[in-house]
C-alpha cells in the first residue's frame, strides 16, 4: 500500500489558509511576512519532491497552483511527477497542458483504491477541504508540518472538526530553527478495527 503524507504550513493555532498570499483571506502570506527566512528551516520540502512519487490536490489548491508551480524551478521535481486531482465538478478541458500527466479521482473511494496501486509516496499540499475528507476516511498515513510562531484566529485549518474517535500519531522527526519555525513528522498510528471487534 502506498503511503499518503499530508505536508503542511501551519500556524500554531492550526491554520494553513493562504500561506503564500493567495487572495481573499486577511493574513495572506502569512509565511513570509515578518519571519526571518531560514534555508535549512524549509529543506523538508526539497526533501519531499525527492521522496513523493504522485501528488494529490483538491480542486482549489489545483486551480491555485496549476497556473504557477508548472514554471517554477523550486517545484521542478513536481512537473513530471503524476497528479491527482479530486473533484467532482473538473473538467478534462480544464486541467493546464504544462504540468504533466494529471488524472481527475471523483471521490475519497478513488483516493483509497489510488493508495492500493503500486508506487512509492503520495503526497498533498495545501487541500484543506480534501485533508480533512481523507483524514476522516483514515486514509492519511504521515503528517509533514512546518509549524509557524503565529497564532492567525480565523481561517482554514487542516484538522477536521468532525465527532470521531481519538486519532493517534507517532512523532517521527522534528526540529526547531532559530526563527520560531518547528518541523513536525508525525506518524498516523492506523488501528485495525477488526482487532478491536
Amino acid at each position: 500500500m502506498r503511503t499518503l503524507i499530508s505536508t503542511a504550513f501551519i500556524s500554531l493555532d492550526g491554520v494553513v489558509e493562504a500561506p503564500g498570499g493567495e487572495a481573499g483571506y486577511r493574513n495572506a502570506g502569512w509565511t513570509f511576512k515578518d519571519i526571518e527566512f531560514l534555508p535549512e528551516a524549509f529543506a523538508l520540502k526539497g526533501a519531499e519532491q525527492k521522496e513523493a512519487t504522485a501528488m494529490l490536490l483538491g480542486r482549489t489548491s489545483y486551480d491555485a497552483f496549476s497556473p504557477v508551480w508548472p514554471d517554477m524551478a523550486d517545484f521542478a521535481d513536481y512537473k513530471a511527477m503524476p497528479k491527482y486531482v479530486v473533484s467532482t465538478t473538473l473538467t478534462e478541458d480544464a486541467l493546464v497542458s504544462n504540468w504533466g500527466e494529471t488524472t481527475i479521482l471523483r471521490s475519497v473511494e478513488d483516493v483509497a483504491a489510488l493508495k492500493e496501486t503500486e508506487g512509492g509516496p503520495i503526497i498533498v499540499h495545501g487541500s484543506a477541504t480534501l485533508n480533512h475528507a481523507l483524514s476522516d476516511a483514515g486514509l492519511i498515513d504521515r503528517y509533514h508540518l512546518l509549524v509557524f510562531p503565529l497564532l492567525l484566529g480565523a481561517g482554514k485549518r487542516l484538522f477536521s472538526t468532525t465527532d470521531k474517535d481519538k486519532q493517534h500519531l507517532k512523532l517521527v522527526a522534528h526540529e526547531t530553527y532559530a526563527n520560531g519555525l518547528q518541523k513536525n513528522v508525525f506518524d498516523v498510528v492506523h488501528r485495525d478495527t477488526r482487532a478491536a471487534r
